[in-house]
């Protein structure tokens, strides 16, 4: 599966490039019966269904051009936006987000819990500080980056 996530992103990223669009991720994955190619795109302001059906008939057309099939098996092929709970995977994307409120999942528990959700108040290379609220506080706690096992924004009512 990572050699298809490779290949496609490969192939994806001179037509992104060419229209001063961001590559946010490439996932294929089983969902039941089918499998899915999932092509995130979004750029400054935010990227509209018209784009997302422009990449998605110039990817198809590279795929259709290659010989042997890099996929395959059938799948479904979407091209969208990541949405408003984007995730952060990039470094640039945790510098983006310094401010905002996002939610962390932790491959190991930190006080008792593997998911926080709170302010992004400060990153370094090694660690990154969220600013939550427990009950009326609130507090800072910072978490090592090599403990994130995901990261994105989060939508907070």
């Amino acid at each position: 599966m990572s050699s298809v996530v490779e290949t496609i992103t490969d192939l994806v990223t001179p037509i992104l490039d060419e229209q001063h669009f961001e590559l946010v991720e490439v996932e294929f994955v089983k969902e039941g019966k089918n499998w899915f190619l999932r092509v995130f795109i979004d750029k400054e302001g935010g990227i509209d269904i018209e784009e997302c059906a422009f990449v998605s008939e110039k990817l198809s057309e590279k795929l259709d051009e290659i010989d042997p099939d890099p996929i395959p098996q059938a799948y479904f092929l979407e091209v969208s936006s990541p949405g408003a709970e984007r995730p952060l995977k990039k470094e640039a994307d945790y510098q983006n987000a310094l401010g905002q409120f996002i939610h962390v999942a932790l491959y190991q528990n930190v006080d008792g819990q593997k998911q926080y959700e709170g302010h992004l108040k400060d990153l370094t290379k090694e660690q990154l500080t969220l600013t939550v609220k427990i009950k009326t506080r609130t507090k800072d706690i910072t978490f090592d980056r090599s403990n994130i096992a995901k990261a994105r924004l989060a939508i907070e009512f």
